[in-house]
């Protein structure tokens, strides 16, 4: 799929044919062990957009009488298809090992983002909040070994390094100091906007997932550290929503939130190993095809404008779903040490004031992320009784 042809040249599926049952959006799980990692990152990333796309969608129906009808009727699929996708997550994964799984895919796609991202301020900013989760996923490794004495591997399946990155005891930021610069939207090439959209929908899910299960566990130590982490997912999507352009209409946003849904179950659809799923990825290709049409209709009747305006320009190569590895541990090398002054990533000696009092503040009882952690070091067969050497 390149550009706008390969977007628009197939019209998808009606809006009206999108038909479900219970069974269909209730199916069977995937295997938490047999399946390969990346099925599930690919679900739980998609789980997001579609949860984003509903979240999109309320919020312009808020301010826009004329659109609340259509925005309703594609809700309602989009409800169906976010249900059929997150329900395919076995009940045998426990919170923890699902927050495991959650931090892989922050740090898989975003990496996989960052170097696909051609404007080099937007690439910047991935790696930066890339680093972060890559230290949440060392910090919730270490609870997990603590709490329920399971390797995260077994989740990670080797594709995804177990070691501190910047310290999320140093995330922790002033307002000021998350905000980016955002995209202009007459410049920017479409894969600048749909990066965005797609990083903040993932954080989001994120944030709200944390927000959710965090009160649910009685141990002290996992209940403060996700506290700590759901507030710099809170700082993240502040930091990668506002990469995007804010005098976009609410009508240009919508199209590109239906290009990135395209363009990711595309992703997902070229990869994916599994047939069953593999199946309902393609399925869902040709709704949001279906969705992105109809938005293209409402945008040139409401607009009276061409949504190529929007959507214009080729798209580079789909969302790579492997290992990043090797790009995660040269980000690691040489820019753990990064911090921000407003808009602007600086050296470590150059970090708001601001940041550091705020910090100062909210570390100065206890610092979850530090006692969660506490003399842990992930290394291969934890969970196999070891004799002392």
């Amino acid at each position: 799929m390149h550009g706008l042809s390969g977007i628009f040249d197939n019209k998808g599926t009606p809006l009206e044919k999108q038909n479900f049952t219970w069974k269909d959006i209730a199916s069977k799980p995937i295997s938490k062990l047999d399946d390969d990692a990346f099925t599930r990152v690919r679900i739980i990333l998609m789980n997001g957009l579609e949860q984003d796309a509903l979240r999109l969608k309320h919020f312009g129906s808020r301010f826009n009488k004329a659109l609340q009808l259509p925005l309703a009727q594609i809700r309602r699929a989009e409800q169906h298809q976010m249900t059929a996708v997150n329900w395919l997550l076995s009940s045998d994964h426990s919170p923890l090992e699902t927050t495991v799984a959650y931090e892989q895919v922050a740090i898989e796609v975003t990496a996989a983002v960052a170097q696909n991202e051609p404007d080099p301020y937007q690439a910047q900013t991935y790696r930066f909040g890339l680093l972060e989760d890559f230290d949440h996923l060392y910090r919730y490794s270490a609870m997990l070994d603590r709490l329920e004495g399971k390797d995260a591997n077994n989740i990670l399946q080797g594709y995804t390094d177990i070691v501190p990155g910047r310290p999320t005891s140093e995330h922790h930021r002033a307002p000021e100091s998350d905000l980016r610069d955002n995209y202009q939207k007459e410049d920017a090439a479409l894969i600048t906007k749909i990066h965005a959209a797609m990083i903040t929908a993932a954080e989001f899910q994120t944030h709200d997932y944390y927000m959710n299960i965090g009160p649910l566990f009685s141990d002290p130590v996992a209940r403060q550290l996700y506290a700590e982490i759901a507030s710099v997912e809170e700082q993240h999507v502040t930091q990668y929503g506002s990469l995007m352009d804010p005098s976009e209409s609410f009508m240009e946003k919508w199209l590109i939130h239906e290009a990135m849904e395209v363009y990711a179950y595309k992703s997902c659809a070229d990869q994916e190993d599994n047939p069953r799923i593999k199946a309902m990825w393609e399925q869902f290709l040709d709704y949001e095809l279906g969705h992105l049409n109809l938005a293209c209709d409402l945008f040139k009747q409401l607009e009276r404008r061409d949504p190529a305006e929007v959507l214009g320009g080729d798209l580079p190569k789909m969302v790579e779903f492997k290992s990043q590895r090797e790009f995660v541990r040269k980000v690691l090398e040489e820019e753990t040490t990064m911090r921000t002054s407003g808009t602007h990533f600086v050296s470590k000696q150059e970090e708001s004031p601001l940041s550091l009092e705020y910090r100062e503040q909210m570390n100065s009882k206890i610092i979850p992320s530090n006692v969660a952690s506490a003399g842990y070091e992930w290394r291969p067969g934890t969970e196999l009784s070891e004799k002392s050497s």
